[in-house]
Parts: structure tokens; sequence; C-alpha cells
């Protein structure tokens, strides 16, 4: 591993929890026995620091930062956040530049795809469920996350909808064999403070969010978060497509 991952992993804890819970999934996923997750594709990870230390191969697809809401958003990647990317990870074997709605990857070419926040950004939001169908080999896996839209209120200018998790298990039931999704991150004061950005100009704060991070992350632990509809923030998504036959 380098420097920049072994930091990462060190501070973990601290960051807030929606990506910790991704990286788990992924690590299980490649060390299970009956899991052959050895290629991932994560679509619109840009820095994709949720699959840090998972044993695989890791290919990032995502679009240029090119418009004015990008910029704001900071949606997309730039030339010097491929070039980043690639020099601080070990196990990110390439960044590509393709819009998962229409990819020019070949079919059956992936064990698993991973899309973190990416789905709500989506017009074409059939289109892209299928293209991921498609790059995955027989047995491959989906894991994705988007913002709850049994509770989440959608105000931000990129985004086209926020799914309710029925309506999110029933787009995704067309294409996958099996479909998992359930409620995450505990919504708090806490939440909300562990999204403000760490300064060395202002200690007191970044203490206040690395700390509120570490609870969220205890609270959302909770076994009955996964059912907990208006009170969490996040929908996790797990597919599986079908097995040859």
């Amino acid at each position: 591993m380098t420097g920049f991952e072994l930091a990462y992993l060190g501070l973990e804890p601290f960051f807030p929890p929606l990506y910790g819970s991704v990286r788990r999934t992924l690590l299980d996923w490649a060390k299970a026995a009956n899991s052959n997750c050895r290629n991932i594709l994560d679509v619109g990870g840009r820095k994709s620091h949720y699959t840090i230390g998972v044993p695989a191969q890791v290919s990032i697809s995502d679009l240029p930062r090119e418009t004015e809401v990008q910029q704001k958003l900071h949606l997309g990647v730039t030339e010097g956040i491929v070039s980043q990317t690639l020099r601080r990870r070990s196990n990110v074997q390439r960044v590509v530049l393709d819009d998962m709605t229409r990819s020019k990857f070949d079919a059956a070419t992936f064990d698993c795809v991973v899309s973190v926040e990416v789905l709500e950004h989506v017009e074409l939001d059939r289109d892209f469920v299928a293209e991921v169908h498609r790059v995955l080999r027989p047995g491959g896996r989906f894991l994705m996350t988007t913002p709850n839209g049994d509770a989440v209120k959608n105000t931000n200018p990129d985004h086209k909808r926020h799914y309710t998790r029925l309506q999110l298990e029933q787009l995704l039931s067309e294409y996958f064999q099996t479909v998992e999704v359930e409620y995450a991150v505990l919504d708090s004061r806490f939440r909300r403070w562990g999204l403000q950005s760490w300064s060395l100009r202002h200690p007191l704060r970044t203490t206040r969010t690395m700390l509120s991070n570490v609870v969220t992350r205890i609270h959302s632990s909770q076994s009955s978060v996964p059912k907990r509809a208006l009170e969490t923030r996040h929908l996790i998504a797990r597919a599986r497509k079908a097995d040859e036959a």
C-alpha cells in the first residue's frame, strides 16, 4: 500500500460513514470463498477512496468535469484528479472517461461494479443499470448507494430524482436476479456536523467534525437502521446478476 492509503485507513473512522459501509461490503465480497470479486469497476468514483485496501484490481469510470454545475458540486474528473489518483493508489489500474448509459466497455468484463451516489445524477437511469448489468460477468455483483427518497427532499440542482426504497428495488429487479435494498446512515446533528470540512485553521471545528462522524458511525450500526425509512439519509443496494444457464 502507498503512504496515502495507509493514512486514509487510519483516519477512516473519522470520515463520514457511508464510504466505510461501502468499503466493508467490497472487502467481504473480495475475500469471500464463494465470491470472485477481483476485478472491480467503480462508476463515477473519482478518487474511489472506498476501494482502498480492497484486494482487487480497480478501474474507475467517470465523466470529464466540464460544466459549471460539475465545477460547483465537484463532479466528474480532471487531468489533475486522474494523475493524483494513479499516483496515490496501489490497486487502481486505470481511470477511463466513459458514459455508463452507453459504455464502451466490453460485455462481461467485470466481477463487481460499485457506484456511490451517482444514479441520482443520471437522466437515463434504466440505460445506466442495463449497462452495469451488461459489463458484469455472469454471477457478478452490483453495489450502489443513492439518497433515500423516502425521507430526503431533492434540492440538489444536478439530481434528477430521489428513489424510494420500493422504486429502487423495482428498477434493479428489472435486470438483476437478486436485489436487496436497505436504509443507511442515521440523520442527526452529528451527521450534519460530520459533513463539515477539515482545516488546520479551524482545529475546534475539525475536531467536532471528526468526532461527529465517529458518533454517526456508531449510531448507524444499530441493527434496526436498515429498516428505518424516515430517519436515514441513504439507500444502499446489493444486486447479483444471474449465473449462466
